[in-house]
């Protein structure tokens, strides 16, 4: 309840993916800063991509965006504390964009909400369109779990740094080789290529 593992392991193969040269070295995330935005508080894929970086030997730099009502939930606060994960918390994405090697944007789920008026107090509070893209890192990636409602504009679909239509595809390869794992599929016939 309230995580999405499979999610979590195609965005960590997403960022190490669009962070790796050619050298076949393994990718570190040591000294990045994962930016996660949006609804935080139901986000089951901010939850569980915050616990697996945690997991790393040594895990990157969490700042949570989100209004105060959508903050992320106290008890993964606490996990990511007791593993020594640095995480600050915000409610200003300019305040921190410029820090940020990855850009993880969330909608904020209408469904979740109790009111339409609820709903509406928050809705749009977070757009990242090519004003903002502008003012990001060269180096930044943009991952979004989709579907997105309104809180990517499809201005930014054509910037380089946009990495979700790629996060989307590599969901169906993770996904299998999980499949194939789980059912004791014969893999050593594969080229490590």
């Amino acid at each position: 309840m309230g995580e999405h593992p499979t999610q979590a392991l195609l965005d960590l193969f997403t960022i190490a993916t669009a962070r790796s040269d050619s050298s076949k070295a393994p990718v570190s995330l040591a000294g990045l800063t994962l930016t996660l935005i949006g609804d935080l508080k139901h986000g089951r894929t901010v939850h569980s991509l915050s616990l697996l970086v945690s997991r790393l030997e040594t895990p990157p730099r969490l700042i949570f965006v989100s209004p105060p009502s959508l903050a992320m939930p106290q008890h993964i606060c606490d996990q990511l504390a007791a593993r020594n994960v640095t995480v600050e918390q915000h409610t200003d994405l300019a305040a921190v964009l410029g820090r940020s090697d990855v850009l993880y944007v969330t909608r904020i789920q209408k469904e979740r909400f109790e009111t339409a008026e609820a709903y509406e107090a928050v809705r749009g509070c977070y757009v990242v369109d090519a004003g903002v893209m502008a003012k990001a890192p060269e180096h930044m990636l943009v991952l979004h779990p989709l579907p997105r409602v309104d809180e990517i504009s499809t201005d930014v679909d054509s910037d380089k740094r946009a990495k979700y239509f790629e996060q989307m595809e590599n969901g169906m390869y993770v996904r299998m080789a999980l499949l194939a794992l789980v059912l004791g599929a014969d893999l050593s016939g594969l080229d490590s290529d």
